[in-house]
């Protein structure tokens, strides 16, 4: 599956070219890199979610936005 970035652009990105040259750019940049440290789309994921929620964003909607069925999923 393709994902477009922007409506107008020609180009376009699929999951994991988002990741090997955008993601690993930033991370080989600060000088981390890989799985080892971390550096992956799900913990990035988790991270943006746990940081919503400490952040006291509404649980049904960052429920909706991670596509969670159950909001005891969202809760983890």
């Amino acid at each position: 599956m393709k994902v477009w970035i922007l409506p107008s652009s020609d180009k376009h990105l699929d999951p994991g070219s988002i990741y090997r040259n955008i993601v690993m750019k930033y991370a080989k940049a600060t000088g981390i890199s890989g799985e080892a440290f971390g550096v992956c789309v799900h913990s990035m994921r988790a991270t943006a979610a746990t940081n919503a929620l400490s952040n006291e964003a509404d649980i049904a909607r960052v429920q909706e936005r991670l596509g969670h069925a159950n909001v005891s999923t969202t809760r983890l």
